[in-house]
């Protein structure tokens, strides 16, 4: 079995039931989720061997979190435990034209005060084949970029042992300012491998905009992303660029798409028409998609097609986790998509 680190914030979620609105709610469903704890359950999911590092208080809070990943399938004993908070996020779902709202309150969390000296990175990464974060937690604080510089540097140390770095951008304008996101991330980008985005990450981080592309219209230029990735490529040096392609219609109602880049040509996937039960945690499950299928050395198309598939799936289901088998998202990349019942 592979092993894969993934290291971040894991968070308490909180939302009103169905569509509700936070001024109409008098009670709030709780859940948890977090980037790159999202990635770390979708791959235990597939069978892998997925450990999420990170840092939660020794409390009840915490420790509830910490049971939120063991229950399905995630290796916490690398997890360290101090600090007073548990992040927390607000989500209220979006419907029709209304969008999706998300408030943060994950300021002085533990993972956002933690030291890169509390973390043994030597052990971390002993035996492991694939380490992942994203651009979400060195927002987090400079103490939290810092974190994450030391982890990435570790793992590219180790990278005669086999190590790949993948990242995820994903720009979070609620955390940080564009201009800090281009300065730390460009620091980070270093020891990147595999560099995944979403249509709009490219352009807020590092100014690279998609030309012909008008995404509050929908309007997705294929050609326009290809120059994107390969002026990433260019400029980082990656050995793969994935963008996922989302053509929004209405809060409902999305078309999803991905592109695979490995600086000789692009690939393109099939496009799902999704009608959205929730759709947090969508770009993350594209992400541990993409991370199976190179570690499972499926073919590149392949592994693009398993990673759309997988993230398709997760926005019909409620909470940041994607809990959906191998077999459900082979079903789908394969052609079903009918929904019948199963019996």
């Amino acid at each position: 079995m592979s092993k894969i680190i993934t290291l971040g914030e894991i968070m308490l979620r909180l939302a009103p039931e169905g569509y509700g609105r936070f001024v109409q709610a008098e009670t709030l469903g709780a859940t948890y989720g977090g980037g790159e704890a999202n990635v770390a359950v979708s791959l235990a999911g597939y069978g892998l061997d997925a450990a999420f590092v990170t840092k939660l208080p020794k409390h009840e809070i915490g420790q509830a979190a910490v049971n939120s990943l063991r229950r399905f399938g995630v290796d916490t004993s690398k997890i360290v435990r101090g600090g007073d908070r548990v992040g927390l996020y607000y989500l209220e779902k979006g419907a029709s034209c209304r969008a999706s709202k998300v408030i943060y309150d994950r300021a002085g969390s533990a993972i956002a005060l933690a030291e890169a000296s509390e973390f043994n990175w030597e052990e971390i990464f002993s035996g492991v084949e694939w380490f992942h974060f994203t651009g979400i937690t060195p927002a987090l604080s400079e103490k939290a970029a810092k974190l994450c510089e030391a982890a990435a540097a570790a793992a590219a140390a180790a990278k005669n042992k086999g190590i790949t770095v993948s990242c995820d951008l994903n720009y979070r304008k609620n955390l940080w300012s564009k201009e800090k996101a281009g300065e730390v991330m460009g620091r980070l980008m270093q020891y990147v491998d595999v560099c995944i985005a979403n249509e709009e990450d490219a352009s807020d981080v590092f100014g690279i905009h998609a030309p012909d592309t008008d995404i509050t219209s929908g309007h997705i230029s294929h050609d326009g992303y290809i120059q994107v990735a390969k002026q990433l490529v260019e400029r980082f040096k990656f050995k793969y660029v994935a963008i996922t392609l989302r053509e929004s219609i209405s809060a409902n109602d999305n078309n999803w798409a991905a592109m695979l880049y490995d600086g000789s040509g692009a690939l393109f996937s099939k496009k799902y028409p999704l009608h959205i039960v929730d759709r947090v945690g969508g770009g993350d499950s594209f992400g541990a998609g993409l991370i199976y299928g190179f570690i499972t050395k499926l073919e590149p198309q392949a592994t693009l097609e398993f990673a759309v598939a997988a993230s398709a799936l997760k926005h019909t289901i409620e909470g940041d986790f994607n809990l959906v088998s191998v077999d459900e998202v082979n079903k789908l990349a394969g052609g079903d998509a009918s929904g019948r019942v199963q019996r």
